[in-house]
């Protein structure tokens, strides 16, 4: 068989959530909270299912809920956009940016991406026959080479991801960043796809840059955001995309024959749910409050870190402790001592090590005591 993927194995956080389990690891890899959810909007999903709100929703996505994030983003970014034609639901962002790809990228198109990228960007890339031309973040604060990019961009370039708060440094693109990023692509017809799918998830009173802040920019951007994300429902799989409506028309092309709509009674509950802003504006300080209690928590260690700007990630860099390869050190913490992080290296096109792990603090208090534990004794 001529695999379409030849050298793309098992996602890292598949393998590593499975390593986990098989070792009954505390699991930090994979991103998803071991809370529970709000109980409100569990119950508003229910009563959508008891009131028959249980078969096939707009293939656009359900109206009331495309009004409700077009406000949202009007309050947030001051920008509109009409729910009618340039608003999507999308089974999650996953699901959105590969959607995104498929329609905007041909043979022997170029895309840009940052790494450490998402790992979800290249596979979708290569699956429709694009190059992936991939900008190392400079480091230590992983900020955007723009002068690396410009010299990157050719009559080829097609389009340029964006991940801001960053997966899987916590890094954030900021005003200025946006501003060299539009002065780039302005009147070249290269599109921006803007992955904010931990948009409301942003520490320390920074403000998150989202492209609907700049008007000339998201005439040729995609925002891509995760309901599941933003309300701890990582497993529903709903997010949604926004675009000017010349975009969001081929989108929907791609769309309707990808998974043509997505989850009716969850959307009419989050709906409903959108309705009180504090859901998600309340995020930034009850995620920082876990980022940090969790950095107390392992200051003792033998770990470094600078704490995660936003995202529910934070990065440890272990080369005081070993010089193993990263997917090895990360494979042994979790089969010798009982704790699972993500390599940063898979992030890399060119599996770059620089020693570094990701750990996830969407967790319960307890679940951080007793991972610290563990992290404190690794020497």
């Amino acid at each position: 068989m001529l695999s379409k993927l030849p050298n793309v194995p098992t996602s890292i956080f598949a393998k590593m959530s499975k390593l986990a389990a098989t070792h009954k690891a505390i699991n930090l890899s994979q991103g998803f909270p071991d809370f529970k959810s709000s109980e409100v909007l569990i119950e508003l999903v229910a009563k959508a299912m008891k009131d028959g709100f249980n078969q096939y929703a707009p293939m656009q996505g359900l109206l009331s809920l495309r009004e409700a994030v077009a406000h949202k983003i009007q309050q947030l970014y001051n920008y509109s956009y009409n729910p009618e034609s340039e608003i999507t639901i999308t089974a999650g962002g996953t699901q959105a940016i590969f959607t995104i790809i498929t329609a905007f990228v041909h043979p022997g198109d170029e895309v840009i991406i940052f790494a450490p990228a998402y790992d979800c960007y290249s596979p979708a890339i290569a699956l429709n026959g694009g190059k992936v031309v991939e900008i190392v973040l400079a480091s230590p604060d992983y900020h955007v080479p723009w002068e690396n990019v410009k010299a990157q961009i050719s009559e080829k370039t097609r389009m340029i991801i964006i991940n801001s708060p960053h997966n899987p440094t916590g890094a954030l693109l900021s005003e200025a960043d946006m501003k060299e990023l539009e002065s780039i692509v302005k009147d070249t017809g290269i599109i921006v796809l803007s992955d904010e799918v931990y948009e409301h998830i942003i520490f320390d009173k920074n403000t998150h840059q989202s492209v609907a802040r700049f008007p000339v920019l998201a005439k040729n951007s995609f925002l891509v955001a995760s309901f599941g994300k933003t309300f701890h429902n990582t497993g529903w799989k709903m997010g949604y995309c926004a675009a000017p409506e010349d975009l969001m028309s081929e989108f929907r092309k791609v769309h309707q024959f990808n998974v043509f709509n997505v989850n009716h009674p969850i959307q009419v509950a989050l709906a409903e749910y959108l309705k009180e802003p504090e859901h998600y504006l309340s995020l930034p300080d009850f995620y920082q409050s876990k980022r940090d209690y969790f950095l107390k928590l392992i200051q003792p260690s033998s770990f470094k870190f600078k704490p995660a700007s936003g995202t529910y990630f934070q990065l440890l860099h272990y080369d005081d402790i070993t010089q193993e390869n990263d997917e090895v050190f990360a494979d042994r913490l979790t089969s010798e001592f009982g704790i699972a992080s993500i390599p940063v290296s898979v992030f890399y096109e060119t599996k770059l090590d620089l020693k570094v792990l990701r750990f996830c603090f969407a967790k319960k208090d307890e679940t951080l005591e007793k991972a610290a534990e563990i992290i404190n004794r690794i020497k």
